[in-house]
Order: C-alpha cells, then sequence, then structure tokens
C-alpha cells in the first residue's frame, strides 16, 4: 500500500515496464483525478482504487484478465470506463458505489461476475448484456442501480442469486430473458 491515504496525489502515471499494481496501492487517494497505466501491466491487485472518489476515467490495459474485489469501490466519480475483451472475471464489489457511473459494456469474454458487483451504481442508465459465458448472476449484483432501464440475461445463466436486481426501480418490465 505504497501510497495508501494519499489524499493530496492528483494524477499519476506509471512507467511502462511496471507488471502489476498490487493489491490497496491507491486505496483512499481521494484527490487522484487521473492516472495513466500502461499495457505493460497485467495484473491489477484487490482494493487497488477503493476509495479514489476523484478518479472520473481509467482505461484499462489489454492484458488484464481479472478485474478483482472491490478494485474500483467507491470510485464515486467515474462516469466511464472500459473493460477490455482480455477481462474473463469481474470480482466481488469490484465497481460498488461507483455512483456517477452511467454506462459500461460487459465484454462477452467475460464468464464470471461476482456478488454486489455494480451494487450502488446508481447513474447506470444504458442496457446492460450479460455475456453468453455467465452461468450465475450472483447475489445483490445490481443491487440499488435505480436508473438501469434494460437489462438482457442470456440462455447461459441457470441461477439469479437473492437480490440481485433488488432497488432497480427503472427496470419495469425490461428484463430479458430467454426461453
Amino acid at each position: 500500500s505504497a501510497f495508501r491515504g494519499c489524499s493530496s496525489l492528483t494524477s499519476i502515471t506509471i512507467p511502462y515496464g511496471v507488471p502489476t499494481i498490487e493489491d490497496n496501492v491507491f486505496f483512499g487517494c481521494s484527490s487522484l483525478t487521473s492516472i495513466t497505466i500502461p499495457e505493460s501491466v497485467t495484473s491489477i491487485g484487490s482494493r487497488a482504487f477503493d476509495g479514489c472518489s476523484s478518479l472520473t476515467s481509467i482505461s484499462i490495459p489489454q492484458n488484464i484478465t481479472r478485474i478483482a474485489d472491490h478494485t474500483f469501490y467507491k470510485c464515486s466519480s467515474l462516469t466511464s470506463i472500459t473493460i477490455p475483451e482480455s477481462v474473463t472475471s469481474i470480482g466481488h464489489s469490484a465497481f460498488s458505489d461507483c455512483s456517477s457511473l452511467t454506462s459500461i459494456t460487459i465484454p462477452e469474454s467475460v464468464t464470471s461476475i461476482g456478488g454486489w458487483a455494480f451494487s450502488g451504481c446508481s447513474s447506470l442508465t444504458d442496457s446492460i448484456n450479460i455475456p453468453n459465458g455467465v452461468t450465475t448472476i450472483e447475489e445483490y449484483t445490481f443491487y440499488g442501480c435505480s436508473s438501469l432501464t434494460s437489462i438482457t440475461i442470456p440462455e447461459s445463466v441457470t441461477s439469479i442469486g437473492s437480490g440481485a436486481f433488488s432497488y432497480c426501480s427503472s427496470l419495469t418490465d425490461s428484463i430479458n430473458i430467454p426461453n
């Protein structure tokens, strides 16, 4: 946790050649507005950006295969994020309480989405398409996504956890579930 609690750090560029962003590295860096992550990074740890409440956008490198648990938890100013096609799993609470996030595309490469992954993303308005490889929608995955209007669930899903869509008050009759 090299920069943990770094409340005055506003911008950072990680040098090319760095392979890993460890767990908790930028935890609580509440003034961080921008970060540049090079393509050399192949792993981002749990809670790496937890509580970076001023971060508005981030580009995840193409070599990342997993978004760890709580990676972007409480990044409440994050408005956009692109998840690359290399990602196969999204961890527990990965984007939880990203309350300014309006849109997210989950790539077809994703086969696993953890519980609470998008909970509290109250500004998500665009429709969400769950990728075909996902078999389980875990508990509270979209809990409190109160602006979400539409979600498409593929035939591959065989289980939906408790509270997965609780408090999704704008999801009227727009949940598309295959026959």
